[in-house]
């Protein structure tokens, strides 16, 4: 998959356990992030490590007993990602987690390098903030998950809910250049469910100078690599869409840039759809 923009989702049957999407920096051919997701089965364990790595666990479904080195406590609510609210665990470098599945559990899993000795720190759903964006057909409800608030070295996690048929990060927007306080460059997984197992969503991937262009179509558990340019995402209608976004760079701050070409949209934007927010605390 060498400097592929897209990752495609293994075809794993619901009752085996076993990565669902995976793949590490060297094999994305970028400098920063590593991701896996990860299917436990009841009863069964993980042991992480985070070595010289920065690391966020993201529970997308299911509760296991986690422990980090503060006593056992079990984590997770939601049954998937429609379902509510996220709990995540934020670890820095030297550290290691244990999780003992206690349902059918699905985990993400963040790592970029860092030499940073952080204090670990559970993320519950009390502790996220929520809000909507946009507006009209590009209305998206938003999840701050591990906000640039957060005491972190160089992750920076979202959550973003889209309704069937409408636009999310809208206006196009960027942020590969390094020239603050204008714009930073950070690089960015998009990872994807769907409501619906039959959903889809597009993701066009374009350059400012309109030298380069591409779109892609992804499914369910699919992972979008963005590394430069502007990259919108439109939902297939009917099918809500979910991604998570992890986000590391040159700074950990969220200062982008919009295409210039669509900034007036938002003029036009007069209400929220009425279908968000898609999930509640």
């Amino acid at each position: 998959m060498q400097h592929e923009s897209v990752v495609r989702a293994r075809n794993l049957p619901l009752d085996q356990s076993g990565e669902l999407v995976g793949f590490t920096r060297e094999e994305a051919g970028w400098e920063w992030m590593s991701f896996v997701v990860t299917r436990l089965l009841p009863g069964q364990v993980l042991d992480l490590r985070t070595g010289d790595e920065e690391l966020v666990l993201v529970w997308l479904g299911g509760r296991c007993v986690a422990n980090w080195g503060a006593g056992e406590q079990l984590i997770g609510a939601r049954a998937n990602v429609f379902d509510g609210l996220p709990y995540s665990l934020y670890l820095s470098g030297a550290s290691q987690v244990t999780l003992r599945a206690e349902t059918v559990c699905e985990i993400a899993e963040c790592r970029v390098p860092s030499a940073a000795k952080l204090e670990p720190r559970l993320v519950t759903p009390k502790d996220v903030t929520t809000g909507l964006r946009g507006g009209e057909n590009a209305s998206r409800q938003i999840v701050e998950v591990i906000a640039p608030s957060f005491p972190a070295d160089k992750l920076v996690v979202f959550e973003v809910y889209t309704p069937g048929g409408n636009w999310s990060s809208y206006p196009p927007h960027k942020h590969d250049v390094d020239q603050p306080p204008e714009e930073v460059d950070l690089d960015e997984i998009y990872y994807y469910r769907m409501r619906d197992a039959r959903g889809f969503a597009l993701q066009n991937l374009y350059g400012s100078d309109q030298s380069r262009e591409s779109l892609v179509k992804v499914r369910d558990g699919d992972v979008v690599l963005v590394k430069e340019g502007y990259h919108p995402v439109v939902a297939g209608p009917g099918y809500d869409t979910y991604y998570l976004n992890f986000l590391a760079g040159s700074a950990r701050t969220m200062t982008v840039t919009e295409d210039p070409e669509h900034v007036w949209l938002r003029s036009t934007w007069k209400e929220i759809d009425p279908r968000l927010p898609l999930v509640h605390g």
